[in-house]
């Protein structure tokens, strides 16, 4: 299928419409165009990227990683640790506050990391090897681990959704699986309740209370982060011609996610810069619903995969030019655990008839298959409909469901049969981070309820992820990352649709982008 077919008459024109947005004190107010509407506000309740971008804004972190996934203090001063790696105190900098004005406390934290770790993968693993976690006064957190964990750090500074935000004890004490409705962090900008409109605006302003750390480099979370804008504004256009046009006259400062017919003519103007967002690719995927009928059986997720060609997926989104785009397997291309074990079902020969054969013999019989996807964000939208041309020719009785990305992220979170609106498959994108180790990727887990949307029980491949914890190097961690790849190519939690490189878009007058995703702190005007 071909990308022009899915997005015929996005960018029919060289003049492109204009989008007038009212000017507030130019020089210190940002104006951005995301790549999806904010629906929810709560990003442990939530792994859509939006919202993770909207709480890298708003909220802080103990710990965070730098470009070369190592650790740093954020709102750590530092730790020590004692009796053998099993105990680990945590001192708060001086001076944190929330938004409200509130000191940040212990007990916060504490409250926090609880709940982080009932929806983080890390996390997860982290509460497994946890005995307690204490606040022995406001400035510190204790974490007593029944065992020695090398990786405890690298658990609280995980950028993978969700990551351990720090929020009020008030509202971290929320159930883990309920949403938080009140936005307070003690981030470099502060969440504008008021002015919310989901579908239309969303505005935050600078937090003058925000302490950077002092020393280090920006680079990925980590490092000083420092607000050089007053305001930022997020505006939702959905019209990709509409937004290029307002980036165009200088209306907005940053399209997020221009579409690549977008691109081409964005690259002409000597005012825009195209470039990609991420140093990597980012990874996507085609998620199965394990609790329901038909792909609860794995002959039926098996059926699919002479279907799957991860060309077309990954043209869709980012059109022909191969160097865009690569074919991969469980892991991100350019990463260390990448291995061509079991590769043959996804790069071997493509065909709808084998895959038809395959259905039948795993006795699919006209079962409804209730496919879901947005119609309002670059990725999923294009993958969703190169899923949708697939399931067509493959035959099947086909529900295909499409709203915009904020009523998919509420949809996909049901566990009801599709008697009761519940759903079949999903398809969706991440960072490239999030898919270089088992840590890290969520989508690969086995625990069924406990784990993401998809819910899949896998006790192999929890095994496995077990094991790779306690590999003692690198070469230890391939070996079983190989196995991992194995069983997941034959389990399939999921089936990987390849990889792509992100192209974002912004004036470039705007210097100072820390890369990785849509990151706000360290950019500037000049």
């Amino acid at each position: 299928m071909r990308r022009r077919d899915l997005l015929a008459g996005a960018a029919a024109a060289a003049a492109l419409p204009s989008f007038a947005i009212g000017q507030q004190a130019g020089s210190r107010v940002l104006k951005f165009v995301p790549q999806a509407n904010l629906t929810s506000l709560d990003p442990i309740w939530t792994t859509a990227n939006v919202t993770r971008n909207h709480a890298w804004m708003v909220h802080e972190v103990l710990y965070a990683v730098d470009q070369q996934f190592r650790p740093q203090p954020q709102m750590a001063a530092g730790h020590v640790m004692e009796e053998d790696g099993r105990l680990c105190t945590i001192t708060l900098r001086e001076g944190l506050r929330f938004h409200d004005g509130e000191p940040v406390r212990g007990l916060d934290c504490v409250a926090s990391l609880q709940r982080w770790m009932k929806r983080n993968s890390l996390g997860q693993k982290l509460a497994s090897v946890l005995e307690e976690i204490t606040a022995p006064d406001d400035r510190r957190i204790r974490l007593r681990l029944r065992r020695p964990f090398p990786r405890l750090l690298e658990a609280l500074a995980t950028p993978s959704n969700p990551a351990a935000f720090i929020m009020p004890e008030r509202l971290a004490r929320t159930d883990a699986f309920q949403q938080v409705r009140e936005v307070v962090g003690s981030g470099p900008y502060r969440f504008l309740p008021r002015e919310y409109n989901s579908g239309s605006f969303i505005a935050y302003e600078r937090n003058p209370d925000y302490r950077p750390v002092e020393q280090g480099e920006p680079s990925l979370l980590a490092g000083p982060k420092h607000a050089h804008f007053d305001r930022i504004e997020w505006h939702i256009i959905t019209d990709a011609a509409t937004a290029a046009g307002a980036l165009q006259t200088g209306e907005i400062d940053w399209y997020e996610q221009p579409p690549p017919e977008i691109q081409q003519l964005l690259r002409r103007n000597r005012q825009i810069s195209v470039e990609p967002i991420d140093r990597l690719k980012n990874p996507a995927l085609l998620r199965f619903n394990h609790l329901h009928p038909p792909f609860n059986d794995k002959r039926m997720r098996q059926a699919l995969l002479p279907a799957i060609n991860q060309v077309d997926f990954m043209q869709a989104i980012v059109g022909t030019d191969p160097s865009l785009y690569e074919t991969m397997g469980i892991f991100t291309p350019g990463t260390p655990l990448v291995t061509d074990a079991g590769m043959e079902v996804l790069t071997g020969p493509r065909s709808i008839d084998r895959a038809k054969a395959m259905l039948k013999e795993a006795g699919y019989d006209n079962q409804l298959i209730r496919l879901i996807g947005p119609t309002d964000i670059l990725a999923p939208a294009a993958l969703t409909q190169v899923a949708g041309d697939m399931f067509r020719r493959l035959g099947v009785n086909l529900d295909f469901v499409l709203t915009d990305w904020g009523s998919v992220v509420q949809r996909r979170a049901s566990r009801e049969p599709l008697d009761k609106g519940g759903w079949s498959v999903f398809l969706t994108a991440s960072a490239s981070f999030e898919y270089a180790d088992p840590a890290n990727n969520y989508p690969l887990r086995g625990n069924g309820l406990n784990g993401w949307f998809g819910w899949p029980t896998m006790p192999r491949l929890e095994e496995l992820r077990d094991a790779w914890f306690d590999a003692p190097d690198l070469e230890a961690q391939r070996r079983i990352a190989r196995e991992i790849q194995l069983t997941a190519l034959d389990d399939l939690p999921y089936i990987p649709v390849g990889a792509y490189t992100a192209m974002t878009s912004l004036r470039r007058n705007l210097t100072g982008r820390v890369p990785g995703f849509a990151l706000f702190w360290n950019l500037r005007r000049t």
